[in-house]
């Protein structure tokens, strides 16, 4: 039996939000257990020319919902990118799983051959659904958890691999 893209999207950005809300609340108690401002790593960066970690969140917030958008055709709420705290940014990732939580499976009928263009500074690339999620929406997903998960590792906020990887059946 062929997967959906629903299967193949909401499911898997919903997870990685929750993990994303997860390592927030890791990184709080890192703050508050060190006497650390938690700004310092809202505002925490990998490399001068990267997004902090506000930057990180609010893109995986934006890449999660866009796609369930432009997929289902259900239009996506806007949030203005003024994420400060921590608190914030956990508000964030809840609302961005409600309103995808919130677009029934039905939406995504057909997605997968749904013609789909973004642009991307002066590249504006076109995608048939399914190459648009496989090839660019997902990877580019996980291309922000990861950075978010590597910006609290690399400020000293105890996670590993399991925190990563998330709750997973049986655990």
């Amino acid at each position: 039996m062929p997967i959906s893209i629903y299967q193949a999207s909401v499911p898997v950005f919903v997870r990685g939000l929750s993990t994303l809300a997860t390592l927030l609340d890791k990184a709080d108690a890192h703050a508050q257990a060190q006497g650390l401002d938690p700004a310092t790593l809202v505002q925490a960066r990998l490399a001068e020319d990267m997004y902090p970690l506000a930057g990180q969140i609010q893109r995986a917030s934006d890449t999660s919902k866009f796609a369930v958008q432009r997929l289902s055709g259900v239009a996506a709420p806007a949030f203005p990118d003024t994420e400060t705290t921590l608190d914030e940014l956990r508000n964030r990732l809840a609302q961005t799983i409600s309103y995808i939580k919130s677009v029934a499976p039905e939406k995504f009928d057909g997605a997968e051959s749904r013609s789909i263009s973004i642009k991307l500074g002066t590249l504006q690339p076109s995608f048939n659904g399914s190459s648009y999620l496989f090839t660019f929406a997902l990877p580019n997903f996980y291309f922000h958890l990861v950075t978010a998960y590597d910006l609290l590792r690399h400020a000293g906020v105890k996670i590993g691999k399991l925190d990563y990887l998330g709750p997973y059946p049986g655990a």
